[in-house]
């Protein structure tokens, strides 16, 4: 059996709760409830889920009209985690008998992701460090059985996404991604914000054979960085009283450098270029229970460099049952010190220190 403890980081989502509400006023923050939606942050959210996470690469040669899916040899993990005050949690395992020995190969990889949603703003955060990947499609060719692999391709990616909603006072994106609030009427916002990427892919020796991309311009390193505005909109549906369709889509146009280091050069090239970010969320959602999917899809593009046109797709595709309660008096003095708030609001301080 092989099995990789994957955790989203609950520090590193608090890091950034933190940081927004230094932003945020925290009355505005903390009133929440409307006939829009209801919060259940006192509420302990718990959750069993399955999900798959996943930073995959794409080479199009636009000289030879020749394109390269490179994908990693990622879990499928079954976990348990909660919600609670805004903080998440959420631990997971991939278990053999859920990811069958397939002649992928081995896939190293510690997969880094934070989407926080405080009440008008949604926050994406990434950091990707995967090592072992296998050449799933080559232009209209398949890989299924016998895959060639790539043990030693090596993928970093860092970045982040902060937009502002502009309706949240009607839109609850915890209703359909932390399930620790409920839309209880149809309402759509648009989003503008900022993003920013960057990350590289090595190989130890080439990418590609002599026979698909000629020596002088194989490469063995890609890089970029890139960042500008983006601007989007998000609408939930709520049907039946308790049934919730969420979309979200949003483009950007970013500034970047990108690179490919080819024999003993790097050949660089500045250049804006467009990149989109979907989400999607369906399910049911009750004040006690829910059960739900959703899938988040990041695709960042590189310019061309020497006629290569590469790409980074990130995703993160999850089935949740919920279950909420209220915590008892014990417990829930302990759960409150997980409150960002409460460091931050005068009132508290004070009172702290009689």
């Amino acid at each position: 059996m092989r099995a990789m403890l994957k955790a989203d980081i609950a520090i590193f989502q608090l890091i950034f709760i933190v940081l927004t509400l230094f932003f945020v006023p925290i009355n505005r923050t903390l009133a929440q409830d409307s006939t829009y939606y209801e919060s259940y942050k006192s509420c302990l959210t718990t959750r069993l889920y399955i999900s798959r996470k996943y930073t995959s690469l794409t080479v199009n040669d636009r000289l030879n009209d020749n394109r390269w899916s490179f994908q990693p040899n990622s879990n499928l993990n079954l976990g348990v985690g909660a919600t609670y005050n805004d903080v998440t949690l959420n631990i997971g395992l991939g278990f053999g008998f859920m990811n069958p020995e397939r002649g992928r190969g081995e896939t190293k990889m510690l997969d880094l992701q934070a989407h926080i949603y405080p009440k008008n703003f949604v926050i994406d955060l990434f950091g990707q460090f995967y090592t072992g990947y296998y050449l799933r499609r080559f232009n209209e060719e398949l890989y299924t059985i016998n895959p060639f692999l790539y043990p030693d391709l090596t993928v970093r990616m860092f970045g982040g996404n902060f937009q502002y909603l502009f309706n949240g006072d009607k839109l609850s994106m915890k209703a359909a991604f932390l399930q620790s609030a409920r839309q209880k009427k149809s309402a759509g916002s648009f989003l503008a914000g900022f993003e920013a990427f960057g990350g590289f892919a090595d190989n130890e020796g080439l990418f590609f054979s002599e026979d698909q991309v000629p020596i002088d311009r194989n490469f063995s390193r890609l890089g970029f960085f890139q960042f500008g505005p983006n601007a989007g909109y998000v609408h939930t549906l709520v049907f039946l009283k308790h049934f919730f369709v969420t979309g979200m889509v949003s483009t950007n146009l970013d500034l970047g450098r990108n690179y490919l280091a080819i024999e003993e050069r790097r050949n660089y090239k500045w250049s804006v270029q467009p990149n989109f970010f979907g989400r999607v969320f369906i399910g049911y959602n009750s004040p006690k229970w829910s059960i739900n999917s959703n899938y988040v899809r990041s695709y960042v593009r590189m310019s061309a460099v020497d006629e290569f046109n590469p790409a980074f797709i990130t995703g993160n595709y999850r089935i949740n049952l919920i279950y909420r309660f209220m915590p008892g008096p014990q417990l829930k003095k302990y759960l409150d010190y997980v409150e960002p708030s409460r460091f931050l609001t005068p009132g508290k301080r004070q009172k702290g220190k009689k």
